[in-house]
């Protein structure tokens, strides 16, 4: 299925964001936010299926043909969640819903919480909050992160002979994805270079991070969070694996079959995800 898009840029003053627009002008106004290393193909399948929606799919910063951060600086999520909200600035939205996948869902479920005038609905796809860390272990990951910040000036992204190659090697990525949807990512996710094609992705989304919350702050997150919330969980995705998490969420939950790219690897997971998110959508 396909569906007229839009290719936008929006101008936020500190950064550049490049972004697919999809829908009615009419439509519910949702920002949607895909996943680490991804980018605005993410939701190429998902979109098409969805009713009544004007959606803004940002590259995040960093990704695809959105602008990288300074020298100097990495990628923290109070700092995306910041993007989001120039970005409904930009737009005029005073109030609009997230649509999140993975990363994109982490991101949506902070801003949701923490401004909680602002956002309308969650629609979260196999993503909720961020990976965590103890409390006494802050000083060792501190230490790792800026030793690996300080070591990235030596690397050197990989170089693909063409873009097949590229998509292949994302197939076998740190989260496997079909074919298909390795495809339609590396399309928006490459750049020419000398001898072949390299991810257009910032090197610094690879770092290790220097802070992360504890478990008891992530929670608080979400039990802050006060707009209606739907979480699609993949059966065979990340979230799956954590069932005493789900059972005391204050959020509708549904599990569809598939991993956690199920809104792209295939056709058919895409339609499954839209149906739920229709119905989500159009419950008064």
């Amino acid at each position: 299925m396909s569906l007229a898009v839009e290719e936008v840029r929006l101008n936020l003053g500190h950064i550049e964001l490049a972004a697919h627009l999809f829908g009615p002008e009419d439509g519910q106004p949702v920002i949607a936010l895909h996943g680490w290393l991804d980018n605005a193909n993410s939701f190429a399948r998902l979109a098409p299926h969805l009713k009544g929606l004007r959606i803004v799919a940002l590259d995040l910063a960093g990704h695809g043909h959105s602008g990288h951060r300074p020298p100097g600086v990495t990628y923290n999520l109070a700092d995306y969640a910041y993007d989001i909200v120039q970005v409904a600035e930009q737009l005029g939205w005073q109030q609009f819903s997230l649509l999140g996948h993975s990363l994109g869902a982490i991101i949506s479920v902070i801003l949701a919480a923490s401004l909680p005038e602002r956002v309308t609905r969650l629609a979260l796809i196999d993503g909720l909050m961020p990976m965590t860390g103890e409390a006494d272990s802050m000083a060792e990951r501190m230490g790792r992160a800026l030793q690996a910040q300080a070591a990235l000036a030596d690397k050197r992204k990989p170089v693909y002979r063409d873009q097949s190659h590229a998509a292949e090697v994302r197939m076998r990525g740190v989260v496997a994805v079909s074919r298909e949807a390795a495809q339609l990512l590396a399309q928006r996710g490459l750049m020419p270079v000398p001898g072949g094609y390299t991810w257009r992705s910032d090197s610094r989304l690879t770092l290790p991070s220097a802070i992360r919350l504890t478990r008891e702050q992530a929670l608080s997150f979400i039990d802050s969070v006060r707009c209606p919330t739907q979480l699609i969980v993949a059966a065979e995705g990340i979230l799956a694996q954590n069932q005493t998490l789900l059972a005391g969420l204050p959020f509708s939950v549904s599990t569809l079959p598939g991993g956690h790219h199920l809104h792209l690897n295939e056709e058919e997971g895409a339609r499954s995800v839209a149906d739920c998110f229709n119905r989500f959508f159009a419950t008064p």
